[in-house]
């Protein structure tokens, strides 16, 4: 099946983590002229207010390069001001211009023709205990999103969940949790992007989360990645969980989900742009082996439930 590829423009930007500066920074406007340049590319997902500006000022620029937009990212943890949480701060100001921060890119995404917002809450959450009232927290989220997703019900908010990473514990960390959020709030365009890395690092099957997120009505888009489950390497998709990767593909066929791919890779080898490149080409090449395998196979070995039978005719499909 055709994939719809976006690239996440901080992908293709600077990159550093607490010792080492492994890219350097680029401006959005080089950026989009990189990613114009990349094969099998069919979007960006910008970042608010980093790329477009608090005023949308780099909405212009975006339009200019032709390219289509999956997603505008909501970035509610770097500023100085999120240091105590962006939806749990308990500072009421603050959650307020959070909320702010997603009405206004959803408008941006309205205007870029995505109709739909990604937030990842990495800031919110606590790193000890009796550090946070669990209620509070659990409220102030819920709030928060209803009066985002009350904003513009024609355009979708969808919550990308993490375990840990800025703090020990996220206030949203598992699919689980997360849908339990949006059916708490109620709001038919609340949803979840599938990151399969952030997946992994919860001990979730991919593939599993895939299918109760399309059964829940809530599956709104999903990333790419992977890492050993013991941190969140943003490593290339299928380098670590070659099957994983691929049975959560079968599964994204089986629902037949025809929305956005977008891809958290960040190579600390080499330079970035070609790890994309690569990325695209390895998910065209993931999809073959689907192919090659039949959805008939796959069927089968599942009603079935023989590892050795199933490992057999997985691994005949890479020869």
């Amino acid at each position: 099946m055709p994939y719809r590829n976006s690239i996440l423009l901080g992908t293709i930007g600077g990159y550093n983590d607490r010792f080492h500066q492994f890219e350097l920074p680029r401006s959005f406007e080089d950026r989009l002229e990189l990613a114009k340049d990349i094969p099998l590319t069919d979007g960006v997902e910008p970042v608010y207010p980093q790329d477009l500006g608090r005023d949308g000022t780099g909405v212009a620029a975006l339009k200019a390069s032709g390219l289509q937009v999956s997603a505008v990212n909501v970035n509610i943890k770097t500023e100085r001001k999120f240091k105590e949480g962006s939806f749990t701060n308990r500072d009421p100001s603050i959650r307020a211009e959070t909320v702010a921060y997603l009405k206004t890119a959803m408008d941006l995404s309205v205007e870029l023709g995505a109709d739909m917002i990604s937030v990842c809450p990495l800031i919110d959450g606590w790193d000890y205990a009796f550090q946070v009232d669990y209620f509070d927290q659990w409220r102030w989220t819920a709030d928060c999103f209803a009066e985002a997703a009350d904003h513009n019900r024609d355009v979708r908010i969808s919550i990308e969940y993490k375990a840990f990473e800025s703090r020990n514990h996220i206030v949203l960390p598992t699919m689980a949790k997360t849908l339990h959020l949006c059916d708490r709030v109620g709001a038919a365009n609340l949803g979840v992007t599938m990151d399969v890395g952030h997946a992994l690092l919860a001990g979730e099957c991919p593939a599993a989360e895939i299918a109760i997120a399309s059964e829940a009505g809530r599956l709104f888009y999903v990333h790419f990645n992977d890492n050993d489950r013991g941190a969140d390497w943003d490593m290339l998709p299928a380098s670590v969980h070659l099957w994983q990767t691929l049975e959560t593909l079968a599964y994204i066929r089986r629902i037949g989900y025809d929305g956005w791919f977008a891809y958290d890779v960040f190579n600390r080898t080499g330079d970035n742009v070609d790890a994309i490149a690569a990325t695209f080409e390895m998910m065209r090449d993931l999809d073959a082996v689907l192919d090659k395998i039949g959805p008939e196979t796959i069927a089968d070995q599942a009603r079935t439930g023989t590892p050795s039978t199933t490992y057999r005719q997985l691994v005949k499909a890479l020869l």
